[in-house]
């Protein structure tokens, strides 16, 4: 039967306990700890934002190696650091004891956080639960277990900034699910709007971190060694389509690395969202 020309295709519906696995099993390769103590400012960043006040409930969603938590942890709050990647959470138990800092570090999904309703003044994540994989379910956990009046604190990679566009080039080489949400749409007021507005006041603001690395070539080698997503993506072409990612990641590079000298300074955009729930 010929197609009627009023005819939409069906949107595409992602497998999301799938996408979630692929993702658990990128993010415990490599070694994210290496990438991750570079953000550290990021974390010191966010809890000023929000005010942190000694002794408030604190929980680090996503927290990969801990720069929230530690953050939290030096301002006196009372700090519970998850992961679904219990590894990261070993580092950053690892830097909370090598500053004698008390900080709880228990296993959990972000999706479906093991905690009670209303449980936190304060909710966290850097760079972490922008990379889930049902949006919508990871909001609604981050609204559930803060109390009213307390604040979620994110910190988010726009699409038009560096790491935004690293996740362009990669999607380029190796294609992503389908019916996938890019997790750039975090670092969007529209998709934050959408996942947010409707139960908080919400403060955002765009922020930048320099990336500071020896060459262009170290920032590759240690990303494609270490950081999860890029060495799965090199691991899945051969030879031609690995050199053709390097040369379109060192272009990127070369076209928003601001040094002069031969290093790295390549200032990537991220939103502060500061989200008081009501």
């Amino acid at each position: 039967m010929m197609q009627s020309s009023t005819d939409t295709a069906a949107p595409v519906v992602p497998d999301l306990a799938a996408l979630k696995q692929k993702q658990q099993a990128a993010w415990s390769s490599g070694d994210y700890a290496v990438v991750g103590t570079t953000l550290q400012i990021v974390g010191e960043t966010l809890c000023e934002a929000l005010d942190l006040h000694a002794g408030e409930r604190v929980l680090d969603v996503a927290a990969g190696n801990g720069n929230a938590t530690l953050a939290a942890g030096r301002r006196w709050g009372r700090v519970i650091s998850t992961d679904y990647v219990p590894a990261l959470l070993d580092r950053g138990q690892a830097r909370a004891a090598a500053e004698g800092l008390e900080v709880t570090f228990q296993p959990a999904d972000a999706e479906a956080l093991p905690f009670s309703a209303g449980e936190f003044d304060v909710v966290l994540s850097t760079f972490g639960v922008m990379f889930t994989a049902d949006h919508a379910a990871a909001a609604r956990e981050l609204l559930r277990v803060c109390r009213r009046g307390g604040r979620i604190g994110l910190a988010n990679w726009t699409p038009e900034g560096f790491i935004g566009q690293v996740f362009k080039v990669l999607g380029r080489h190796v294609p992503t699910a389908p019916g996938a949400k890019s997790p750039a749409l975090w670092g969007t007021r529209a998709h934050l709007d959408s996942l947010f507005g409707a139960q908080a006041a919400m403060r955002v603001d765009e922020r930048s971190f320099a990336f500071r690395y020896r060459s262009a070539a170290h920032f590759l080698d240690v990303f494609r060694t270490w950081y999860g997503p890029m060495l799965k993506a090199f691991a899945t072409l051969h030879a031609t389509g690995q050199a053709a990612l390097e040369q379109d990641l060192l272009d990127l590079i070369g076209r928003m690395n601001r040094a002069q000298d031969g290093t790295m300074v390549v200032e990537s955009a991220y939103l502060e969202v500061v989200i008081t729930k009501a």
